[in-house]
């Protein structure tokens, strides 16, 4: 890849479409990519790729299958773009980021994480968090148009929590349904634009998430990290995770910890970020950096490219 063109990120989704037969068409097309899904298969010791191609959908969208099947399809988008010579990867990356699960494929693309290691301990870490969600029951909702700190002053009145900051405009709440629903009544009757209830298995980055986080502590601490030779943002505080030790202590956290995107998108846009190519199911994130940098002047805006499929890898 050249090292001309506009300043790069890549960005990788944590959630999207979950559909049954996500990826195969990267599949059949790549050689590259379906040894991903291969890679995937035997980390695992089972076959992964046979959930994602013919589900049933009830058990595609389980919490421990649903991560590392994004976490795969993401990066057998990621590399079958990155052999083909798309011409949005022209550029190396200045920094990556993903949003939730999407940093451990963000950790992969910089070269931190092997895909096998990735895959073993995203399938580990939906596991122990759809059991914390199954032990500490928790919802989440969406709550759109209100600031940040009218948000917070909700859940500091309900007992939700915040769990994403999104966007600007855009944030998600989490804790036990009853909560949430309080919060989601309280949102409306103080000005929110709209709540929308998230059909999940969990508060997932909230304190119900705390026996997940324990329990992925020390599975963390022997996993075999590097230092990412690409720079990423991390989830908890928006900030480069420059060290080995910094990816351990920001997967840990980040299971219980709000995931601060519209902080990452700002902080990528700090650092003259020109281009931002998702790479995986979905549009979501392309979507979030659209809306958060909406008061640019048009000619200001950046160049929003999405990669997850045989046609969007042709460019």
């Amino acid at each position: 890849m050249s090292d001309g063109g506009p300043a790069t990120a890549w960005l990788f989704p944590g959630q999207g479409a979950q559909e049954v037969g996500m990826g195969r068409d990267l599949y059949d097309a790549f050689p590259e990519s379906r040894e991903i899904f291969e890679e995937a298969d035997e980390a695992l010791g089972r076959s992964l790729s046979s959930v994602i191609f013919e589900g049933p959908d009830e058990v595609l969208r389980e919490t421990v299958n649903t991560q590392p099947a994004i976490l795969v399809a993401s990066l057998a988008a990621w590399r079958a773009a990155t052999v083909a010579g798309h011409a949005a990867l022209e550029t190396a990356p200045i920094c990556a980021a993903g949003h939730s699960m999407g940093e451990y494929s963000a950790l992969v693309a910089a070269g931190s994480l092997t895909v096998s290691e990735a895959v073993r301990l995203v399938s580990r870490r939906g596991e122990l968090m759809q059991a914390a969600g199954e032990q500490y029951p928790g919802t989440l909702a969406a709550v759109l148009g209100m600031d940040e700190a009218d948000v917070e002053a909700v859940c500091a009145e309900t007992g939700a929590e915040v769990c994403n900051l999104n966007a600007t405009g855009q944030v998600v709440v989490g804790g036990t349904v009853p909560a949430v629903e309080q919060a989601a009544k309280l949102a409306e009757e103080h000005g929110a634009r709209r709540v929308v209830m998230l059909n999940v298995g969990g508060a997932f980055h909230s304190s119900l998430m705390t026996p997940a986080a324990e329990a992925m502590a020390p599975i963390i601490a022997r996993a075999t990290v590097s230092e990412p030779a690409t720079p990423v943002v991390g989830n908890v505080e928006a900030e480069m995770l420059a060290t080995a030790d910094d990816v351990r202590s920001d997967l840990t956290a980040q299971i219980r910890r709000p995931v601060r995107w519209r902080d990452t998108v700002l902080r990528m846009h700090e650092m003259g970020v020109a281009r931002y190519v998702e790479m995986g199911p979905g549009k979501v994130l392309t979507g979030l950096v659209r809306t958060t940098l909406r008061p640019l002047k048009p000619a200001q805006m950046p160049e929003l490219v999405n990669i997850s499929d045989r046609e969007s890898v042709a460019g």
